[in-house]
């Protein structure tokens, strides 16, 4: 699956803010220098607020109708954006600004991961927006396999419920049988 680089930044940025146990300051300036995002500061109310509305965002990883998909983004959407523009700011290629005129950090960085996610439900029908499938685990994931079915957030997982699959299949094989 290809995103484009603002959707996509969007869309990964959004996983991995789920996948982060404690969405400190210094968490959010780390996680949003890696995505390259240019609101980066955040204090400790905001960190709280910006945690409080991707609960909000947690429902469209693994959610299997389409249709509560688009209503949840357009839901992020409506709350998070105030227009949609096209920039080649710091030197960039051209790519999409879904808010203008705000300097709230929170602000910006919930319309950057909707339209993020925008992107990704209507290139790929939002199929690929996983949660993990290991009973117990709740990462998330963007799946970028060639295929589109990756049922895990990783091998560990992954080997985890294999090999449970098969330890349970050897105790009901009856011996001698």
């Amino acid at each position: 699956m290809h995103f484009n680089h603002y959707g996509g930044s969007g869309t990964f940025l959004a996983a991995d803010l789920l996948n982060t146990a404690s969405l400190t300051p210094a968490v959010l300036r780390h996680l949003l220098t890696a995505h390259e995002m240019a609101t980066r500061n955040l204090d400790t109310v905001q960190a709280a607020a910006l945690a409080a509305w991707l609960e909000g965002v947690r429902p469209l990883f693994g959610e299997p109708s389409v249709e509560r998909q688009v209503a949840v983004v357009n839901g992020l959407l409506a709350g998070a954006t105030t227009s949609v523009r096209v920039s080649m700011h710091d030197g960039n290629t051209p790519h999409l600004h879904y808010i203008t005129g705000t300097d709230d950090p929170v602000a910006r960085i919930s319309a950057a991961v909707a339209g993020g996610l925008a992107v990704a439900v209507c290139g790929a029908g939002g199929s690929r927006l996983g949660r993990c499938t290991r009973p117990g685990c709740a990462v998330v994931y963007v799946d970028t396999s060639r295929n589109g079915r990756r049922r895990f957030c990783s091998t560990a997982c992954a080997n985890r419920v294999n090999v449970a699959a098969h330890r349970a299949r050897g105790k009901s094989v009856v011996p001698g049988g």
